[in-house]
């Protein structure tokens, strides 16, 4: 079980992405905070896995209380969720060690695949460190999700031109697309192909995944590039 602690100075926000995380098999909520200084308490207290952090604290802001907690040896791994767009904000974040950013308002399912990126990337280092002494280059690659789609270190069954044709139909497709549409914007892909490699992206963290919901049915896995 992942346990995440919240921390928003906003108490109704607080509680909503408290219900958000909680409505996800695998992980709790441990602790609620809504100042710097609670989220440092309730992390010593209650040593989350994962701290959903804001920017705008009334006492400090969020960059400083990830850098307090790095700072004290904390291993918590930080996904900011805040209204702050500006780029000096955003690249403190990121040099203060955040996994990752999520600009307010955002959708469920927005929070819902970051937060299973979070968790699949704990299982790859714990991997890690229970199974070998020394990782390879491509374990790395997994982690960092840094490979490029057309790279010789894909895996076995996925080939680099078709990664790169499937790459091009997500760009050209920058509000993203289903397996089903992907295969017919490639035109010589079979639904079945093309969600591998889509599937194969979202694994190293290329693309994100949502969920649209119909009236019958499983829902409709969607891909769209990062940073589109």
């Amino acid at each position: 079980m992942t346990k995440v602690l919240v921390v928003d100075d906003d108490f109704m926000v607080a509680k909503l992405h408290g219900r958000y995380v909680s409505a996800m098999d695998g992980f709790t909520v441990v602790g609620v905070a809504h100042s710097g200084a609670e989220a440092l308490r309730a992390a010593d207290a209650l040593r989350p896995d994962v701290v959903l952090l804001d920017v705008y604290l009334p006492d400090m802001d969020g960059i400083g209380v990830l850098r307090e907690l790095r700072a004290g040896g904390h291993g918590v791994d930080a996904l900011f969720i805040t209204a702050a767009r500006d780029a000096g904000t955003i690249r403190a974040a990121l040099r203060a060690g955040a996994l990752h950013y999520l600009i307010k308002p955002f959708s469920q399912a927005a929070l819902r695949e970051q937060l299973l990126h979070v968790a699949a990337l704990r299982t790859r280092l714990e991997a890690l460190e229970d199974g070998v002494a020394e990782a390879r280059q491509e374990d790395v690659d997994r982690i960092f999700g840094t490979r490029p789609p057309g790279s010789r270190e894909l895996p076995k069954g996925l080939a680099g031109p078709t990664a790169d044709l499937v790459d091009r139909v997500l760009r050209d497709h920058p509000s993203g697309l289903s397996a089903a549409e992907c295969a017919r914007a490639a035109g010589s892909l079979s639904r079945v192909s093309a969600r591998r490699y889509l599937e194969y992206f979202a694994e190293t963290g290329r693309v994100e995944v949502t969920l649209r919901y119909g009236g019958t049915g499983r829902p409709e896995r969607r891909y769209r590039l990062r940073g589109r």
